[in-house]
């Protein structure tokens, strides 16, 4: 990573990378998804492999003020059988990022992102009754865990892309909005901790990408207390339609030259 490009910013530049951190923490206590925009942002903003090393300790951070807010909504049985899907994911990830260019990783991640809105959006049209959530537990329960699960650690690591993917996974399974909220934040808290060492190996993360990100942090948290504010204001219809739009939108983007 050539760090020295990050003290090279301009003051609009800089004012792009605070509102994509705004959006970050809007993003982890309202409509997650919507960080892939942020994603498009550092990366328009800075050379693509070294965006994803300063995005993530932002991430981290939007994660534990997820964690403090919805906590109590987390249901464990789920993480659970992803962790280990999504652990075989983040290896094969960090395999990908030795030799992929960033053109192929951002058209790779595109087109499985949209694929999970498609399918999504035709799952949910066809469903008579809603789901409960330890119905995953059956056979093509946990066949569809360990699908989304190996596609989440995989787009999580090579982009910190994997929102909208397991935003696909918990709205297919039928999770309500608080249990989305409290399942997926204490997901990316721990998944996007386990990434740290992988991105310090692979030169994503040092200490100017950290200072860079002592700048930034702050502005996740009037992006998080935001995303509470709108959260409790809109219905259950309404944020799944959101989720699922901030997807198509992130696909989108990923997959514009």
């Amino acid at each position: 990573m050539d760090t020295m490009t990050l003290w090279h910013i301009t003051g609009w530049e800089f004012a792009a990378l605070a509102f994509a951190a705004l959006l970050v923490g809007f993003s982890k206590t309202a409509v997650s998804g919507a960080n892939t925009v942020s994603l498009a942002v550092f990366a328009a903003v800075l050379p693509a492999r070294a965006s994803t090393g300063v995005l993530l300790p932002v991430l981290i951070a939007g994660d534990l003020l997820a964690v403090l807010t919805y906590r109590r909504h987390a249901h464990w049985p789920t993480l659970w059988r992803l962790f280990p899907a999504v652990a075989g994911g983040v290896v094969a990830g960090t395999v990908f990022l030795m030799w992929a260019d960033d053109g192929i990783v951002r058209t790779s991640i595109g087109v499985i992102l949209l694929l999970m809105a498609a399918v999504t959006v035709w799952r949910r049209r066809t469903a008579d009754t809603e789901r409960d959530p330890d119905a995953v537990v059956t056979r093509g329960g946990r066949i569809k865990a360990r699908s989304y699960g190996v596609l989440g650690g995989f787009t999580t690591m090579v982009a910190n892309a994997g929102g909208p993917v397991m935003a696909m996974y918990l709205l297919s399974a039928g999770f309500r909005k608080l249990g989305f909220l409290g399942t997926s934040a204490f997901f990316f808290l721990i998944v996007n901790v386990s990434k740290v060492p992988f991105s310090v190996g692979l030169g994503l993360i040092d200490g100017r990408s950290l200072l860079l990100d002592a700048a930034l942090v702050g502005f996740v948290v009037p992006g998080a207390l935001l995303g509470k504010w709108v959260v409790n204001r809109i219905n259950q219809r309404l944020f799944e339609q959101l989720v699922i739009a901030a997807t198509v939108v992130g696909g989108v983007q990923l997959l514009l030259p």
